[in-house]
């Protein structure tokens, strides 16, 4: 019950601070410090975004912009999609793939194993598309993956390739990290909270992930923001305070 009560609280700070983006920068500023000065950052997990682009005859763009190895074959991937209308069930096939890959630690070594040779790898992911009965398209990506030694990557691609789907369709995804799951009213009520903020032109999509080392409070990332509410961050806020010197003399 205790946890409960103190995982409300917590809540209600975070819809102060979400909404307090209204305010001026001194009531913001005031309503901080009252919470033991949250953290409210853009994390340096930049949105390292890029593709290729497309064919000038062809009038498709990706509804993010990605770079890096992986958002650069996820981009790719979604265009060729979208192109051929087959976004969904690409989407269906890619995450399948990268989930059965996870359950055999045999697969899952010879995907990241750079030694063995790209006629093998390419044979492999061949028998077992025909397998699985892989569109052409998917076919032809981990055909290409394999060819370049680029299979180890392939999470980190389905991933990038969620978030364009998920720009696709209007969705934005909002990871909350809690010590405990969070009650079905106070989920409800801070999905409500991040719709507010974000407007009702995009969906939020809702992740819960337990933590138990934030020892309490919550840490909420959506978009490239990150409101961190834990007491972890809290106590390591007030030690560094109690630790700084004391100036009683004034300037």
């Amino acid at each position: 019950m205790a946890m409960a009560g103190r995982l409300r609280s917590t809540l209600s700070l975070f819809q102060r601070i979400l909404r307090s983006d209204s305010l001026s920068s001194t009531q913001r500023s005031t309503v901080q410090r009252s919470l033991l000065c949250p953290t409210f950052t853009n994390p340096e997990f930049s949105k390292n975004y890029a593709t290729a682009s497309p064919p000038k005859d062809q009038k498709i763009k990706v509804p993010l912009t990605l770079f890096g190895v992986s958002g650069n074959y996820a981009s790719a991937l979604y265009l060729s999609a979208v192109k051929a209308n087959k976004l969904d069930k690409v989407e269906s096939e890619l995450i399948d793939f990268v989930e059965a890959s996870k359950r055999s630690s045999t697969f899952s070594q010879f995907m990241k194993d750079l030694s063995v040779p790209g006629d093998t790898r390419i044979k492999a992911i061949k028998e077992i598309c025909a397998g699985a009965k892989f569109s052409d398209i998917m076919n032809n990506f981990l055909a290409v993956l394999a060819e370049n030694g680029r299979l180890r990557h392939l999470e980190s691609i389905a991933k990038k390739f969620t978030e364009l789907t998920m720009a696709h369709r209007g969705e934005m995804k909002a990871i909350v990290t809690t010590v405990i799951p969070l009650p079905t009213e106070e989920e409800k009520e801070l999905k409500e909270t991040l719709q507010d903020i974000i407007g009702h032109g995009k969906k939020v999509n809702l992740e819960q992930k337990i933590d138990p080392s934030i020892l309490g409070g919550l840490v909420v990332e959506f978009g490239q923001k990150v409101f961190d509410m834990s007491i972890k961050t809290r106590a390591r806020q007030m030690e560094r305070f109690l630790r700084d010197p004391v100036n009683l003399g004034g300037p």
